[in-house]
């Protein structure tokens, strides 16, 4: 992986500040759901390995929206990665840190954000030379409380939390410097996607936006 690939990737994630993750069922719906987002403000989603469907709606969202940061979530094995890389994914999520499938990432030049929810595992990844990583599962784990803890010693790491976030507490990590963005689903979860909802899914993503807006603004004012 070249450097500058993975630093444009986390460049453009802190600029979104928050990525959909998507579970979804049929690929038929990928394209009017990156849509549904793009149109809400958010050109970005994660598209995680947990349905049979996920590498069709990867290709699909790349192939239809190059300008769409789409990437793969649930990434487990140096298999999926290579499936998610082939399918058009920009970058690779996982929900551990499996030093294997790590290694494979950085071989094959997929800017990777592992998981992590204890010192030893962040000291891992940092082994590799990543210097951001996901923090996972971020609401069960603790919240901001334990990530700003865990983060204190390790000055130069920055976080993507996801896991049980939603817009109510997106602020309580948007506000700590060191997250780049958070990951969530409420923005669009599987129902509303199996339903069509694509409506309910771009009004919502606008919602978050304009909070984002809002939450920086008072960051920055702090």
């Amino acid at each position: 992986m070249t450097i500058a690939s993975s630093v444009a990737v986390t460049d453009r994630l802190r600029s979104l500040r928050v990525v959909p993750v998507i579970v979804i069922d049929d690929a038929r719906r990928a394209v009017a759901l990156a849509e549904a987002l793009a149109d809400g403000g958010l050109g970005c989603a994660e598209v995680t390995f947990r349905t049979a469907a996920a590498v069709e709606a990867l290709t699909l969202i790349a192939k239809a929206r190059p300008d769409f940061l789409v990437g793969a979530g649930t990434v487990l094995t140096p298999e999926h990665a290579d499936r998610a890389l082939a399918a058009g994914a920009q970058f690779a999520v996982s929900p551990g840190m499996n030093r294997r499938v790590v290694e494979h990432c950085l071989d094959i030049g997929l800017p990777m954000y592992p998981g992590i929810c204890t010192p030893s595992e962040l000291e891992s990844a940092l082994e590799l030379g990543l210097r951001a990583v996901k923090f996972f599962p971020a609401e069960p784990t603790g919240g901001v409380k334990y990530l700003k803890a865990i983060s204190a010693p390790y000055g130069d790491v920055e976080f993507m939390p996801t896991g049980g976030i939603t817009r109510d507490t997106l602020a309580d990590y948007l506000g700590f410097r060191r997250v780049i963005a958070c990951g969530g689903s409420w923005m669009a979860p599987s129902d509303w996607i199996s339903t069509g909802a694509f409506d309910r899914i771009r009004d919502e993503t606008r919602r978050v936006v304009q909070l984002v807006r809002e939450i920086d603004a008072r960051t920055v004012a702090a």
